[in-house]
């Protein structure tokens, strides 16, 4: 097989047979791609509606349904397809992770595909993601740290500008440009990557998990790379309702992947290190806020929820994030 595009569906049902609709035109421009959509414990008729359309369409000659339950995160429904494709008699040389709230454009896999035949170094690599109107979202990205998160806090323009060269996006590129990392969105993945440093983390469960793999495949010789002429439309935060300017309260689960993230990568003291620096930057950001009287465009409770998942007082111990699925069941 040469690709394997793996979708995740959970209680996007609509939005998972839309991508799957959009990938019709795409297929037959990699000879040898198939596509596995991991039905990821929505429940209810999920299961059922896909598979109707799946077979009513005629695309059951191109696309695998797997149900699990309860749900896994990401990762953990991404990995249950992956290690079953990799232990298959016939594993793909390349896996695309694709969002279900995601449109392919004109040539999206063909242009990454060719992209990684023509690069062996090359370990990943990440689609152009564009807004419906076609206005590019953020990606690539640079790996985050104390300069980032303070950046991240503190939101004034003088600081912004002066640690711009340290600044997690990147700026739009119109060329094939090296990265340190691509969004989980729409990314490219060797299979080799896989064989030499494992699958994605599934303590992570849903976040930071594309920076987390990209960060152990530089570590383990890779590169990754950002490729806009794959230009994939992604409809961000349909899944779980959180974007980068989302209003909503973050759960548990997106303080304590970063935790686990940093811990993991980096150690107790730089992610002490990073809490203080994001805390002291954002408790600052809040205080301006308030004597300037501008407009509150923060996510609900965000300072009290980042000081208490914080290693100050949740620990330096490496934890698994809590899957929410498993405490309701």
């Amino acid at each position: 097989m040469k690709l394997l595009v793996v979708i995740l569906n959970y209680r996007v049902t609509d939005l998972t047979i839309d991508c799957l609709k959009s990938l019709v035109p795409e297929i037959p421009r990699v000879p040898g791609t198939k596509v596995a959509v991991c039905e990821n414990g929505t429940g209810g008729d999920a299961e059922e509606r896909l598979r109707k359309t799946i077979g009513e369409n005629g695309w059951d000659s191109w696309v695998d349904l797997t149900a699990i339950s309860p749900n896994r995160g990401f990762t953990g429904g991404n990995n249950v397809i992956i290690r079953a494709a990799v232990a298959s008699a016939d594993p793909p040389e390349y896996f695309l992770l694709l969002n279900a709230d995601t449109l392919v454009q004109p040539h999206a896999l063909d242009a990454l595909v060719r992209f990684m035949d023509a690069y062996p170094k090359v370990g990943v690599a990440g689609s152009r993601l564009e807004w419906p109107d076609g206005s590019p979202q953020g990606s690539p990205f640079r790996f985050q740290g104390i300069a980032t998160e303070l950046d991240r806090g503190l939101q004034l323009g003088v600081v912004s500008k002066f640690l711009s060269p340290w600044s997690i996006c990147m700026p739009a590129p119109v060329a094939a440009c090296r990265a340190d990392w691509v969004s989980g969105a729409s990314m490219i993945i060797r299979r080799e990557v896989i064989d030499a440093i494992g699958p994605l983390d599934e303590g992570l469960y849903t976040y930071f998990d594309d920076i987390d793999f990209c960060l152990n495949a530089k570590r383990a010789g890779w590169e990754t790379w950002f490729v806009p002429e794959s230009k994939v439309t992604h409809l961000e935060g349909r899944s779980t309702g959180i974007t980068a300017a989302s209003l909503k309260r973050r759960p548990a689960y997106w303080f304590q992947a970063r935790r686990r993230f940093f811990l993991k990568n980096y150690g107790a003291v730089y992610t002490a290190a990073v809490d203080a620096a994001f805390l002291c930057g954002f408790a600052l950001w809040r205080l301006r806020r308030l004597i300037q009287g501008k407009p509150d465009a923060d996510p609900p409770h965000m300072l009290s929820d980042a000081f208490r998942n914080s290693v100050f007082l949740s620990g330096f111990r490496v934890r698994d994030v809590e899957n929410p699925a498993l405490r309701r069941a």
